[in-house]
């Protein structure tokens, strides 16, 4: 089993995170003939957040036929929105397919990266050891560190607590006194799968969603027979969902034209759903549609006006051993307290891990400059460093996937390109990085996403939207099209280092490690 298998010395690529674009990338490296490679993994399967994410309720808010990659259609989704584990289970099936297992080290969660200047290399620390790679990839997505607020008092409560993506399954729901912390998208799907079964909801809302209605059916056998028959048919349905998404950008873009569309049909669809003018008057956001990630759901509503269920606005003042109390002093009783907290996005642990040039901390560098990247891949300051999902690649209203598949094009292109180069090492142009992100910031500029009047997860401490890209996906990938040497310094190999065995070897591209 690979989980046992021991880590390489030498690599010339270490991907790390086994997700969608760990997996990816491992796929584009070894549909090249570049076989050098190792995943590290830190769980005991593939799949990150897809993997992690088993709470009730737990789907998709990005039509199936675009949560794919596009090289590997599934034609086996059996909704239009897929539930989460037929998404892992395609993770697992790619993983397989294209061998990639006895590449995977299980286990192996990354304690550290450092740049070698002198050996033109990475050494990469995990907990089951040390090894070197000319290439690192990191590939361990925005959503794969819960956030958890520091809530006074949280330590005092006597009852179970747990984050959604950490779903504590043996804890019976049955008949408890549950307080929900957050109303975002993990919250909103996992609220109506448990409403049922528990005695009393108390659903604590900071800031109300704004939530647009969801149109999900089951796919039927026929279609998926098709599918499996027809690839082609499969591909033009895939297009039409595409640009159907893509087209609904431009309102975000261009919010004084064009956003009056979606705000009209959020505002019916809460309208319809919610009786009570006073609840109804709780549940509108005071600022635009799409500000704020819009939720999908045609259950939200209708569960939060269930008997059991209470929503709470009022801000939470302190827990204690046996409930949560709010600041007009009222104690709300719970045996149970769930977070739908979200992650740490904008203040991703890993960045604390990885140290370019000089020793310099990515964590360091962000916190002090804001979190940016040339085209959302590569860093000034840290050689042969490849981000997949960096700074301002993520999306609100079309398929990660796409993102990360464009990042993997650039990718490849770049270690091809630098190959042909001759050149061991690659960082990004300093200017090259800031004038990208300057264009980046100012097409940002006037977008629903920094002037929509809120707060969200988007923005960075510094008031910046570091996270999303500021427009459609499709010229993302025009802009990732390929790999531009001009943008760069590259750097030949300069030194043959001594390996274990006491033999010295070039650790030049294409180098096979021991």
């Amino acid at each position: 089993m690979s989980e046992q298998t021991e880590l390489p010395a030498h690599v010339d690529v270490a991907i790390v995170g086994s997700g969608f674009a760990g997996l990816g990338m491992a796929i584009r490296l070894r549909l090249a003939g570049r076989d050098d490679f190792v995943v590290l993994e830190r769980a005991a399967d593939v799949g990150g957040t897809w993997r992690d994410n088993t709470y009730p309720g737990c789907q998709c808010d990005v039509p199936s036929n675009v949560y794919s990659f596009s090289f590997a259609p599934n034609p086996r989704w059996t909704r239009t929105f897929a539930p989460q584990g037929e998404i892992w289970e395609y993770l697992r099936a790619l993983a397989d397919r294209y061998e990639l297992r006895p590449k995977i080290r299980f286990g192996a969660e990354l304690v550290g990266a450092s740049w070698d200047e002198a050996a033109q290399r990475w050494t990469v620390e995990t907990v089951r050891g040390t090894l070197t790679a000319r290439v690192l990839v990191g590939a361990m997505g925005g959503l794969s560190e819960p956030s958890i607020p520091a809530l006074p008092g949280l330590d005092s409560f006597a009852g179970e607590t747990f984050h959604s993506a950490t779903w504590n399954h043996d804890h019976d729901l049955t008949g408890r006194k549950v307080a929900v912390i957050g109303t975002g998208a993990s919250a909103i799907q996992f609220v109506p799968a448990i409403q049922p079964q528990v005695g009393q909801m108390t659903v604590f809302q900071r800031t109300p969603p704004w939530i647009m209605p969801r149109k999900d059916r089951r796919v039927r056998p026929r279609e998926r027979r098709l599918f499996g028959l027809l690839p082609a048919v499969q591909r033009a349905v895939r297009g039409t969902v595409y640009w159907g998404r893509e087209a609904t950008v431009l309102p975000f873009m261009r919010p004084r034209l064009l956003g009056r569309l979606p705000d009209r049909m959020a505002r019916a669809h809460l309208q319809r759903s919610v009786e009570d003018p006073r609840l109804r008057e709780r549940l509108t956001p005071d600022y635009a549609i799409g500000c704020k990630r819009i939720l999908l759901s045609n259950e939200w509503y209708p569960a939060l006006q269930q008997p059991n269920v209470e929503v709470v606005s009022d801000g939470i003042a302190e827990i204690r051993p046996n409930g949560v109390v709010t600041r007009d002093g009222a104690v709300h009783e719970a045996d149970t307290i769930i977070f739908g907290t979200g992650f740490h996005v904008t203040d991703m642990p890993f960045v604390e891990r990885l140290r370019g040039r000089g020793g310099r901390l990515l964590g360091d560098v962000w916190r002090e400059q804001g979190m940016a990247a040339l085209r959302g891949t590569t860093v000034h300051g840290f050689p042969n460093l490849l981000l997949m999902v960096g700074p301002n690649t993520g999306l609100g209203h079309n398929s990660i996937v796409f993102m990360i598949e464009s990042q993997l094009t650039y990718a490849l292109d770049a270690l091809e390109r630098t190959e042909r180069a001759g050149a061991a090492v690659f960082e990004p142009d300093a200017d090259a990085q800031l004038r990208f992100n300057e264009q980046v910031q100012a097409k940002m500029r006037g977008t629903v996403w920094t002037a929509g009047g809120c707060a969200s997860w988007y923005l960075d401490a510094h008031g910046r939207n570091t996270t999303l890209w500021p427009g459609s996906s499709w010229r993302f990938r025009t802009v990732t099209r390929r790999f531009d040497p001009a943008e760069y310094a590259l750097s030949p190999a300069r030194t043959a280092v001594l390996r274990e065995d006491g033999d010295r070897r070039d650790l030049t591209p294409g180098y096979v490690g021991a």
